[in-house]
């Protein structure tokens, strides 16, 4: 099986770059840099109201790193995807190493129908991507993930890139320089992936 082996992932993130494939079907990846980097500061994450009421009725399940390979396949699963083979296994082993996460959402009949996953290095926390099989279950589980964000002391939470569907959650654009110093600040601390729900 062909990987990127998960100490040059690391170092990657750490010189603020990551790696996308062009397609679902090489077996390659590029390695990229935005000029501009899209990050959500963690005191300022917020959802819809109706987000909020979908929380409070609890009508699902929440777990964390319990399915991360179905979670990143289930990512990879549109018309176009940067997410191949190999970065569903390299990620996957990255994930068995204790360095990607997932935050998954589960139907109370115990279906995936919704979740996230990302990278931990440090306080820094790089988004990756996100799927719902049921409405708004992608915002309900970047809800969770800013909970356990906050909770366990993050500082930096990574989208890589800016959009306007990413902007209702509170994500904002910075330079390259002040996010090489964001980046520096959360490498210096320690901060623990763990679910505290």
């Amino acid at each position: 099986m062909k990987i990127i082996p998960p100490e040059i992932l690391l170092k990657g993130y750490a010189q603020g770059i990551f790696p996308m494939a062009d397609s679902g079907k090489p077996e390659s990846v590029e390695w990229y840099s935005a000029g501009k980097r899209g990050i959500i500061p963690i005191d300022e994450f917020h959802v819809s109201k109706n987000v909020q009421r979908r929380i409070r009725r609890k009508e699902f399940l929440v777990k964390v790193n319990s399915n991360f390979r179905s979670v990143v396949q289930a990512c990879a699963k549109r018309p176009e995807t940067w997410i191949n083979d190999l970065i569903i296994n390299s990620y996957d082993v990255l994930h068995q190493a204790g360095q990607a996460h997932s935050v998954e959402i589960y139907s109370k009949q115990q279906h995936l129908i919704g979740g996230l996953y990302g990278v931990s290095l440090g306080a820094a926390f790089f988004g990756e991507s996100m799927f719902k099989k049921q409405k708004e279950m992608d915002k309900v589980a970047l809800y969770y993930c800013h909970q356990i964000l906050k909770s366990r002391g993050f500082i930096l939470w990574d989208t890589q890139f800016y959009t306007n569907h990413l902007a209702q959650f509170g994500c904002t654009e910075i330079t390259a320089e002040a996010y090489q110093t964001l980046l520096k600040k959360a490498l210096g601390k320690e901060a623990q992936f763990l679910m505290c729900i």
